[in-house]
């Protein structure tokens, strides 16, 4: 039995049972490249959900959406979208007992943006997806059920990591100046990174305070930093490195090299640790003890 007939078959039997009230899964697009989320709530709706290689949304960011209902949901999860619900997991965002974890053990997914261009003729060709470069957990870190089979791919190498992090730290201070100016003069501030990420939990976004005076609505280089840096300071310590920022950024914009040069500073600083594959292991940067030396110093 192939995994998409493992999904449907389990989807639909959890919700006959009524153990569940939603499963969150993937569907075909519009596009024979475009693998959306799918909600089903019905058992008849569940030959709907797929598995393909372009099945690269984080489900667990809609998890935000049902944290004041009572419903029950089935999530499949990768690697990436397991550590994303251990953060919120840690952040009381949604409480585990409403959670069925339906873990998917993930080969790397393909690139869609190239498919758009290069078409379903070169599918076989496709490169590996931005986000799934450098990936360390494609296995879930949590789950209720593994669900074992997957389809053909490759991983990309842990080792490039910190790739274009250390492009960008071997440029001169100028350089590096020119490298963001440029980067961030094109954002159109649509906040697309903010909403498809899940470890931006807030109830209420600073961003949305337009009142507080923080951030003008206009489009600006200033302005457009400012985003920039908060929102990633914001997550600092908390990102999963799901990549999903990136991958809905109609810019094209270097979020992760961003987001993991403060992960490097992190771990410099703090020792190594990665967001969402331990409850137990706390965020080096959310967590306050008396006993800290630095505490006492400061005092």
């Amino acid at each position: 039995m192939s995994l998409q007939d493992k999904m449907r078959e389990r989807a639909r039997e959890l919700l006959e049972s009524g153990a569940v009230n939603m499963v969150i899964g993937w569907e075909k697009g519009t596009f024979w490249y475009l693998s959306p989320p799918a909600f089903i709530t019905t058992p008849e709706e569940a030959d709907r959900l797929v598995w393909d290689e372009f099945c690269l949304n984080n489900l667990s960011k809609y998890l935000l959406d049902y944290r004041n209902t009572d419903d029950k949901i089935a999530l499949f999860v990768k690697g990436c979208d397991s550590r994303n619900v251990v953060r919120l997991l840690q952040d009381n965002q949604f409480p585990r007992e409403r959670l069925y974890l339906l873990g998917i053990k993930c080969p790397g997914l393909k690139d869609s943006r190239a498919a758009s261009l290069l078409g379903e003729e070169k599918r076989a060709e496709l490169p590996l997806a931005p986000k799934c470069v450098g990936c360390t957990h494609p296995e879930p870190v949590i789950y209720d059920e593994l669900l074992e089979a997957g389809v053909s791919g490759d991983l990309g190498s842990p080792e490039k990591r910190f790739e274009d992090v250390e492009k960008i730290e071997a440029m001169s201070y100028d350089e590096r100046y020119a490298f963001w100016v440029n980067a961030y003069a094109r954002c159109i501030r649509c906040y697309a990174c903010r909403n498809v990420c899940p470890a931006c939990d807030c109830r209420e976004c600073i961003f949305d305070r337009t009142q507080t005076g923080w951030c003008g609505k206009q489009m600006g280089l200033t302005q457009n930093m400012f985003f920039a840096i908060t929102r990633a300071l914001h997550v600092a310590g908390r990102c999963t490195e799901c990549g999903e920022c990136e991958r809905v950024c109609p810019q094209r914009l270097p979020i992760m090299t961003l987001n993991r040069k403060i992960i490097k500073e992190l771990n410099a600083l703090f020792g190594p640790y990665e967001a969402g594959v331990s409850l137990e292991a706390k965020p080096p940067v959310v967590e306050y003890r008396p006993d800290d030396p630095d505490f006492e110093e400061r005092r």
